[in-house]
């Protein structure tokens, strides 16, 4: 979809070609083993454990056993490490790689995990970047998500750790000319902002955190460095079926790939691998009679449904001319509503509950830019299809083919030569299961 969308803006019909297709070199299964359809708590285990668990499992096995993940050993055997998301920082993904809990929803006990030292007494990770604030400020904080008075932020200052929330103090780690290591930057409450309605002068961009983190970890460590990036949001449009903001993440994620194959062209030691956890939202360009799909209707949308919706929730107006006077033309750059369109939105409001009315509303603004647009969603969830692998730099030849996800974490443990088991082993006794904890039905974002 970005790819045509980016060929629809230019001035030539030649076919347009993404930073990653010239990366493409084989494809990866996602199935969980609880599931053919895997979650993305699942799906990362798969790729920083090398092995297969449950739907909802972070860096635990089948058993609920902690496993020591590719970044864990990768400082262990002396590694620099990050990771970057434009989620929090405690969700699925970026989670599975330096903590380990039964359930991918005990973020307090996450947050703790990501700033717990090791058996040598250093942090798991140099360097996180992303959101999710939230976690680490104690109940009694006007800011906290917590369940408890944990104040994990302080934690982390008294551990040595640089904390940064502004984007002011994030640009000046580039003139910084000491080491800052290890850091922790979270510059939102939760999830960091869709690219279509990030604010630059509070949040940094995907591909900006990436640059910072790859200069930052340059030559920090002489054996190299082990680098985690997530466009998470790329995800959590496809959740909400929201073509827009979609194809914006995916673009933003396109930049961050060009930024880290400049840094293998001056470091031809390094290798990229790109991968998805799952597919989500089971999209199709193009519905049922007409051979045609409109990329040129995403481009006059320029908030995401979830910012819509917020919007509307929040306003004091009479909802209907708020929809017909701001919304449609302002926002998703229709001039020409129908009755329906209106009575979608409308109807999506009035849904009960605050989960169910967030979800409604986004799928109805999704779906009136999709339909317009010609594209097709089969979920609001993920799908069990497989998902493209991308390589480029040092030893690529190594990344190909169709695979399970467990067996390219397996890779990237052969690529670095560590071995998990003796961060398995230091892990014997951490605990994964957080106190009075209680399973949240409905995730945010899976």
């Amino acid at each position: 979809m970005a790819r045509s969308f980016m060929q629809d803006l230019g001035t030539t019909h030649e076919p347009w070609s993404s930073i990653l297709d010239s990366m493409l070199t084989g494809s990866v299964r996602t199935q969980s083993s609880s599931s053919l359809v895997t979650d993305s708590a699942a799906g990362a285990t798969a790729f920083a454990c090398g092995l297969k668990t449950y739907n909802g499992a972070i860096a635990v096995d089948t058993d609920g056993k902690p496993c020591g993940t590719v970044l864990e050993a990768a400082k262990n055997a002396g590694y620099a490490t990050g990771i970057v998301t434009t989620s929090r920082i405690t969700h699925a993904t970026p989670a599975a790689f330096a903590a380990h809990v039964v359930d991918r929803d005990m973020e307090d006990l996450i947050a703790m995990h990501m700033i717990a030292k090791n058996d040598t007494q250093h942090l798991n990770v140099d360097l996180m970047f992303g959101g999710g604030l939230c976690r680490f400020l104690p109940q009694s904080h006007d800011d906290s998500c917590r369940n408890d008075n944990v104040d994990v932020w302080q934690a982390a200052k008294d551990s040595g750790v640089t904390t940064l929330t502004r984007r002011s103090e994030f640009d000046l780690l580039s003139k910084t000319k000491h080491s800052v290591l290890p850091l922790i930057g979270l510059f939102a409450h939760s999830h960091m902002a869709y690219t279509i309605d990030r604010d630059s002068t509070s949040q940094p961009s995907l591909s900006e955190m990436t640059q910072t983190a790859l200069n930052l970890l340059d030559g920090t460590s002489d054996k190299g460095f082990f680098l985690m990036v997530e466009g998470a949001r790329i995800d959590m449009a496809g959740h909400d079926n929201d073509p827009a903001a979609h194809v914006h993440d995916i673009i933003e994620y396109w930049r961050t790939v060009q930024k880290v194959r400049q840094f293998v062209h001056s470091n031809p030691d390094t290798l990229v691998v790109s991968t998805s956890d799952h597919e989500t939202g089971g999209l199709a360009l193009g519905i049922d009679p007409e051979y045609t799909w409109h990329p040129r209707v995403l481009k006059q949308v320029t908030k995401s449904a979830e910012q819509v919706c917020s919007y509307l929730f929040r306003t004091q107006r009479h909802v209907t001319e708020v929809i017909e006077d701001h919304v449609f033309p302002k926002y998703l750059g229709i001039d020409n509503h129908t009755q329906a369109e209106l009575q979608a939105v409308v109807d999506a409001l009035e849904v009960k509950g605050g989960d169910g009315k967030h979800k409604a509303c986004k799928h109805a603004i999704g779906g009136i830019v999709s339909k317009r647009a010609r594209v097709g969603w089969s979920t609001g969830g993920h799908t069990g299809a497989d998902v493209g692998l991308y390589a480029y730099g040092n030893q690529m030849h190594k990344i190909k083919g169709n695979m399970e996800n467990s067996h390219l974490g397996a890779l990237l443990m052969q690529y670095l030569d560590v071995d998990p088991r003796q961060a398995t082993t230091a892990l014997a006794n951490t605990s994964t299961r957080q106190l009075a904890f209680s399973h949240s039905p409905h995730h945010d974002h899976d």
